[in-house]
């Protein structure tokens, strides 16, 4: 399994208008190229289930998630309910900083095939971060990552899928 962990500065944005974006989840395929599709299959007062389809190297990942959300904490929690990967949960949370608001976004993901762990794990983790921070781009504009656990992958040209 492994644990994704990356922190974004936004500048000139307060964290409540960074939260209110990052939760609008069924913009994210008008406002990122990483993400395909997002449906927003129930909500209640502050949990949603979302089916979601996400550009994964050259392929798509596609899973359903159930989100928690906490408007006073700034913060969505997330967990797979069933999909492509064996475990994929985490969080977003969202604080003031100097100059606009930073973003810290965590994940365990486990591709669930043991014995191609060791390798297929580290991709799969470098292309969660690079799409994370596309993500991030594409719905708030400009953001500066400021600390990742794992190596960035350099941008994709047009009409790649990595």
């Amino acid at each position: 399994m492994r644990l994704v962990t990356l922190r974004l500065h936004v500048p000139d944005k307060p964290a409540s208008d960074v939260y209110r974006t990052l939760a609008d989840f069924e913009r994210y395929p008008e406002l990122s190229d990483a993400v395909r599709s997002v449906a927003v299959t129930k909500v209640s007062e502050n949990r949603t289930v979302s089916d979601w389809e996400v550009t994964f190297r050259a392929g798509l990942l596609r899973w359903t998630e159930e989100d928690t959300f906490d408007p006073d904490a700034l913060s969505i929690t997330f967990r797979q309910l069933e999909g492509d990967a064996a475990v994929f949960d985490g969080s977003w949370r969202c604080a003031d900083a100097a100059h606009g608001s930073e973003i810290t976004f965590a994940a365990r993901l486990d591709m669930g095939i043991p014995s191609l762990a060791d390798a297929l794990e580290p991709i799969a983790a470098r292309t969660l971060t690079g799409n994370i921070v596309s993500i991030v781009r594409g719905l708030v504009g400009r953001a500066e990552l400021v600390a990742s656990d794992v190596a960035v992958p350099a941008p994709a040209t047009a009409g790649s899928a990595s």
